[in-house]
């Protein structure tokens, strides 16, 4: 099976790196938002961000976290707080060796620390008179549609409550999502579920640097990303995560992306900035601030692109990529020259060009081992009259 899928690999941005003065007289203002306009927040917090040097809940960094959470609500804001750390506390409490890493090791740690942190979060909470609600979720949550629906009504309905949603991932029935610093592309899907005004991912650092600052000295903290190509990929491609998570600054950044797409700003910042969700709210350059894009992709759209686990692979043609980027069509047989993985109908597959690159990504409307066939044809007899691989309609342009 091929593993491809694009919220497991980032497709790198294009950097604007303004001067604060430039900013502060009013440049790139374009997806500043105030407080006023902003309704409701995703705030993505990282393990390293509320814990110890020993794996222990940080209480001070804990405080501070729910104290501007509440600051948001009392501005009419609808904060939901995405938090990882369920693993890291169960370690603080078990005093389990950091660097275990057997799956079954992490689910019982994620299991004992889940009820930790959310009688953290609780108690917290409640002290600001707000009520919160736990709330648990896989990818599997996202890739299927009937489940993700009913996800947004509850959310919806929490909100609408008051109520202040903490959200996880399910670690303990999780298996490689545990892998993959799954709680920022987590946030990105919550952020696109409920239709955020703004995704805000806390963690160590104070933002996205142009260079990785471990071992560029001169490397720039870029104030905003306007756009997504080839030019950031030195800059974040396989930065490995802090000791305490499992992501890193290319997992935050395949979450900007996703929020981009879906036409939600992003600000990455320092967890420990002081005001840092009024500041990000406000507009305020805090941390890196990522653009969202000037056309909001529709949520089936988005489902597709980043909800669906990709099961295969399509290598097409120029014509084919002509069509489906600058047409607006189908991919038809005739376009395919090979097939990866193994896929039913309606499962999603990633279209690449003769060079590998990603195009587009889609619902197949045959079976892996059907296009396989036809691929395998010559030229003259790929095309059959009625026949669609993928449709328009379930279809998503990445790229070119």
């Amino acid at each position: 099976m091929t593993r491809c899928d694009p919220l497991h690999h980032v497709l790198a941005v294009t950097l604007r790196i303004p001067s604060r003065n430039l900013l502060s007289r009013g440049l790139g203002t374009i997806n500043r938002v105030s407080a006023s306009a902003v309704r409701t927040v995703v705030v993505k917090v990282g393990s390293s961000s509320i814990t110890a040097g020993d794996g222990a809940l940080d209480h001070n960094a804990l405080d501070a976290l729910v104290s501007q959470l509440a600051r948001l609500s009392g501005d009419g804001i609808r904060p939901l707080l995405v938090s990882s750390g369920a693993i890291a506390a169960g370690r603080g409490e078990i005093g389990v060796a950091v660097a275990a890493r057997e799956i079954d090791v992490l689910q019982a740690l994620a299991a004992v620390g889940q009820g930790l942190l959310m009688a953290e979060y609780s108690r917290r909470l409640h002290a600001h008179r707000m009520v919160t609600a736990q709330v648990l979720l896989t990818a599997r949550d996202f890739g299927e549609r009937t489940a993700y629906l009913n996800a947004r009504r509850t959310l919806a309905r929490l909100l609408a409550w008051g109520v202040v949603p903490v959200i996880n991932e399910n670690d303990t029935v999780a298996t490689d999502e545990i892998t993959f610093g799954e709680n920022d592309r987590l946030a990105a899907l919550v952020a696109t579920l409920v239709g955020a005004n703004l995704l805000l991912i806390l963690t160590d650092i104070p933002g996205v640097f142009s260079s990785d600052p471990r071992l560029v000295a001169d490397a720039t903290l870029v104030d905003e990303v306007t756009d997504f190509d080839h030019a950031l990929a030195a800059a974040t491609a396989g930065r490995p995560g802090s000791a305490a998570g499992s992501g890193g600054m290319a997992s935050k950044i395949a979450a900007a992306r996703i929020a981009a797409w879906s036409g939600i700003p992003c600000v990455i910042a320092q967890a420990s900035e002081p005001d840092v969700m009024r500041r990000a709210v406000a507009g305020e350059t805090v941390g890196t601030r990522v653009r969202a894009q000037p056309d909001r992709m529709a949520a089936r759209k988005v489902w597709i692109a980043f909800a669906q686990a990709t099961r295969g692979r399509l290598r097409v043609d120029e014509g084919a990529v002509d069509a489906i980027c600058r047409r607006g069509r189908s991919l038809l047989p005739v376009g395919i020259r090979a097939v990866e993985g193994q896929f039913e109908p309606g499962e999603a597959v990633e279209i690449v060009d003769a060079g590998g690159t990603l195009v587009a990504k889609g619902l197949a409307r045959s079976s892996a081992d059907v296009l396989r066939e036809v691929a395998a044809r010559g030229p003259e007899k790929r095309d059959v009259p009625g026949e669609t691989a993928v449709h328009r309609d379930d279809l998503v342009v990445l790229s070119r």
